[in-house]
Formats: C-alpha cells, structure tokens, sequence
C-alpha cells in the first residue's frame, strides 16, 4: 500500500476535524458548501419558494438540497455536473459537459422557456497547486458560468458564481458589471481563510 504524503495526510487531518464538516455529516448534507450557500442566502435573500434555479458543477449536491428546500413544492432546481451525482428528491440531474453543444441543447430542454430565477456555480477546476496553471483555469470556469446566466436567467434575475482572486478576476468583475444591475462579492465563514475563492454574488440581470 502506498504510503500517505505529508501534505496528504494534513489534508485529510484538517477535514475530518473541521467543524464545518462533522455539521454537514450530522445535518445530512452532502458537503461542506452548503454552509457557504446558506450564509450567502442568509444575508441577500436570493432563494424563495416556488423559484427555478440551475445549479452548474452540483455534485455531490450539497447546493441543491439547500436550493431544494428553500425553493418548496412549486419551485424547480435543475443541477448539472460532468460527474455522476446521486439522485436527490425532487432535484432534475443531467450529466454532461455544458460546453458540448448536445448537453447544452439538452440542458436548455430542461429550463423554461422564459428562463430562471436563480444560476448557481460552485465549479472548480482540479487544482494541482501551481499558480500560474490553476488561476486561468478556475477563471475560464468562472467566465463560463457567467455566460451561461447571461444566456438563461430571466429579466431581474441573479447568479451566484465561485470565483478566484487573481489574474483576470478585474475582467470578470467588469463583464458582470454589463449585465448585471448590482455586483457584490462575500467570503462566508465557511471559505477556508487560506483559500483565495471569492463569491460573485450578481443581481438584477439586464438583458443587453
């Protein structure tokens, strides 16, 4: 058996001693995120009932079974990811990569035709600790979730995107500033203080 490295071994140290987790496992959640969501939530007041929400990067689904329960019986949450997620009640799951046109043609057959209320991305791209590979790549995941709610939110809608501080994070500031009414950005308590992701919390959609 291979042997743990020390920087493997911290990890794991740090997460199964992390209040944040032993909360999620206790409550039922799928993932720690969800506490960053339910903060977020908390303050802006950004989900209520009977709302449709698209949830790009779900798994494991943490942001949907909050999204799920906030949204109640009339409301719709339809999640996305490249990987599998098992299934959550009442949550339309469609595994793929939204840039292939096929899965972006199906997605669009999932959402109503006037649009929805609320996108929410929590995606990351795998990180492998290097600067100067890691920032573009989280950023290109950022520009696309926020293509993607240009393209399906309803007039007055709003996206919740993850986000990174660093190069071209100015960029994707100012392209939400287009088409966005309101631009706010939060670090919840529930964000590892040495992580740099940021929560681009925008408001108001404009059609341009």
């Amino acid at each position: 058996m291979a042997r743990r490295t020390r920087s493997s071994a911290d990890w794991l140290r740090e997460h199964f001693t992390d209040p944040y987790v032993k909360r999620a496992h206790a409550e039922g959640w799928r993932s720690r995120a969800v506490f960053k969501l339910e903060e977020i939530d908390r303050k802006e007041k950004l989900l209520a009932p009977g709302m449709t929400v698209l949830d790009l990067g779900a798994a494991p689904g943490a942001w949907s079974q909050y999204a799920r329960r906030k949204l109640g019986r009339k409301g719709r949450v339809i999640a996305s990811d490249i990987l599998a997620m098992e299934p959550i009640d009442g949550v339309e799951f469609l595994q793929g990569d939204f840039r292939d046109e096929a899965v972006f043609e199906q997605l669009l057959a999932l959402l109503p035709k006037g649009g929805v209320d609320v996108v929410l991305s929590d995606i990351a791209p795998n990180m492998s600790g290097m600067d100067a590979i890691d920032q573009p790549r989280s950023m290109y995941l950022c520009e696309l979730a926020l293509d993607m709610a240009t393209r399906v939110l309803k007039p007055g809608g709003s996206a919740l995107i993850k986000t990174f501080q660093g190069a071209g994070f100015q960029e994707l500031v100012a392209a939400a500033r287009r088409h966005f009414g309101k631009v706010k950005f939060s670090k919840p308590a529930a964000s590892r203080s040495r992580s740099a992701e940021l929560y681009l919390l925008a408001t108001d959609y404009r059609m341009v």
